[in-house]
């Protein structure tokens, strides 16, 4: 096993993703969360599934700043849009699926494929996740 560098750490309390709270141990993140009114909640407050996404956009668009940095390529802008979707299995219980629609410009669209294909490979969440749940990804050249 390999030596970790970084440990985030939260806690949920209360009723979880039904009126709960999460909270990081540095307290920087602490809300309230709740059950989207897509899946019969009163939403009004956020859920595990928009704080997966928030965390995989910017760990991914990080990634990818980093391989164009590493292969010297130029991005003019960009932006990562991570949907995390939830669905019922057939076993009774839920699973995830998630898409990943990446915003480049600057760059002809076989090399924004290319990046993302390399940002893909070094993102934690990517790497998290590959094999474990359905993930779409895409670059569009704006």
């Amino acid at each position: 096993m390999t030596k970790e560098i970084y440990t985030g750490i939260a806690t949920s309390t209360g009723d979880g993703r039904a009126g709960g709270r999460v909270r990081t141990n540095d307290g920087l993140l602490d809300m309230t969360l709740a059950i989207p009114k897509e899946m019969g909640g009163p939403g009004g407050a956020t859920n595990p599934e928009q704080l997966f996404a928030a965390g995989w956009a910017a760990c991914f668009h990080s990634a990818l700043k980093a391989v164009a940095a590493q292969q010297k390529t130029q991005i003019a802008d960009s932006a990562v849009i991570v949907e995390v979707g939830v669905h019922p299995t057939p076993e009774g219980g839920f699973g995830l699926n998630a898409a990943l629609h990446v915003e480049l410009s600057g760059v002809e669209q076989a090399v924004a494929d290319q990046l993302i294909e390399a940002a893909h490979a070094m993102c934690p969440y990517s790497n998290a996740t590959r094999g474990n749940i359905a993930v779409a990804i895409d670059a569009t050249v704006v």
